[in-house]
């Protein structure tokens, strides 16, 4: 038979940060001394109080079908959260969904919103998902360049440069994957003037939002003046409370959207696994000093790891604000951030993710994830180190 394969997905690319993930799995298990540095997966177990609720559900059998939105206990949590740390209220009945994973409510979102033609804009460096997931849409992605040292009126400038009339979404990542940057409200508020006064939607990604350093804020874009009205916000566990594997998320919006996501959601996974979300309520409404905990060690790692990285000759690491990624220049290195990624991992063992997968303006850079022991970080980085100083002597010896 003739072998087919739907357009949109045969010009799809892969993850490249799963791609990583699974090379150095696999060099691992072939018996390589590996340092994965590339996964956003904090090396945490989950908080047993968590991991206790989901045993106890599953003893009381409570593993069968839930309402599509999710169970009442967590859709009032997640309404509460929102209210209390945000300051933006939304009907737990109406106005949230429970999904396996962020990454799913991104998908569902796109499926929704999105029209074949229509554009989306994607601040990079960004998250290698979210072109992807538009694109399923038959969405693209058009792309506008943020850093540490945009100012909202450069973002302004930018926007009305990027933004036509078939631009329907706006993504907003904070903090930001890969860079770790905290967006202010200066520049919060430029993408809010844009959408609202070309009338676009906008998603904002908060999955890292409990993830902040330096005493500084997060601001949810939903709660802006008149932004609350075309805004979803996403958000799950899976970072805050080390529940990567348990899939659990949530998108939050207006009644009149989010039962049109609802829809998507009912004929795509039915519903969120029944015990995770009792776990999910405990996480939520039981003590918060674990993911306090966390995030003073993720600090210590960071600035351990920034100041190592900045040791070695021709690698530049300003220290992230946030989420728990450093994001080093090693354009010095004289390599692309994808020989320089393929070579790392060849030579040394140790994984990261190059930059270019985050869009062109992370080129030059690689993603190290400092969610790991700080043995595996201090490991890691001598062995880049190495590298890169035997890297910058080869030309000389030659």
């Amino acid at each position: 038979m003739t072998f087919k394969i739907a357009d949109r997905v045969k010009n799809l690319a892969g993850s490249p940060t799963v791609s990583v993930m699974d090379r150095a799995r696999r060099l691992a298990a072939a018996g390589r001394s590996i340092v994965d540095l590339s996964g956003g997966d904090p090396d945490f177990p989950t908080a047993p109080h968590v991991t206790e609720a989901a045993v106890a559900a599953l003893h009381e059998g409570f593993t069968h079908y839930t309402p599509s939105r999710g169970i009442p206990e967590l859709l009032q949590a997640i309404s509460r959260k929102l209210a209390v740390e945000n300051g933006i209220r939304y009907d737990p009945g109406k106005e949230i969904i429970v999904m396996p994973g962020g990454k799913q409510a991104l998908f569902v979102a796109a499926q929704a919103l999105l029209n074949p033609g229509d554009e989306v804009i994607l601040f990079e460096p960004c998250w290698v998902s979210y072109a992807p997931c538009a694109e399923l849409a038959g969405a693209r992605a058009v792309y506008v360049p943020m850093h540490v040292d945009t100012t909202a009126e450069d973002l302004r400038a930018d926007l009305a440069r990027a933004l036509t009339p078939r631009t329907r979404l706006i993504i907003v990542n904070t903090p930001n994957n890969p860079t770790g940057q905290v967006w202010t409200a200066g520049q919060l508020q430029a993408v809010a003037d844009a959408a609202l006064a070309h009338d676009i939607w906008v998603l904002a990604d908060e999955i890292y939002e409990r993830l902040i350093y330096d005493g500084r804020q997060h601001i949810s874009i939903a709660g802006l003046p008149g932004m609350w009205e075309r805004t979803l916000t996403l958000n799950g566990l899976s970072k805050s409370h080390a529940m990567t594997g348990w899939r659990l998320g949530y998108i939050a919006g207006p009644a009149q959207l989010i039962g049109e996501l609802l829809k998507v959601h009912q004929h795509s996974t039915t519903c969120a696994s029944s015990f995770v979300q009792r776990a999910a309520v405990a996480a939520l409404k039981g003590p918060q000093d674990y993911t306090e905990m966390m995030v003073r060690r993720y600090q210590a790692r960071r600035d351990a790891l920034v100041a190592a990285l900045n040791t070695i000759p021709g690698v530049r690491c300003d220290a992230p604000q946030g989420a728990f990624y450093a994001f080093p220049h090693i354009a010095a290195a004289g390599l692309s951030s994808m020989q320089f990624t393929e070579r790392l991992l060849e030579a040394e063992g140790v994984a990261v993710t190059p930059g270019g997968a985050f869009g062109a303006a992370g080129e030059g850079h690689v993603r190290l994830s400092y969610a790991n022991s700080d043995e595996m970080l201090r490991e890691g980085t001598a062995r880049i180190q190495r590298f890169v100083v035997e890297l910058r002597a080869a030309p000389a010896s030659m």
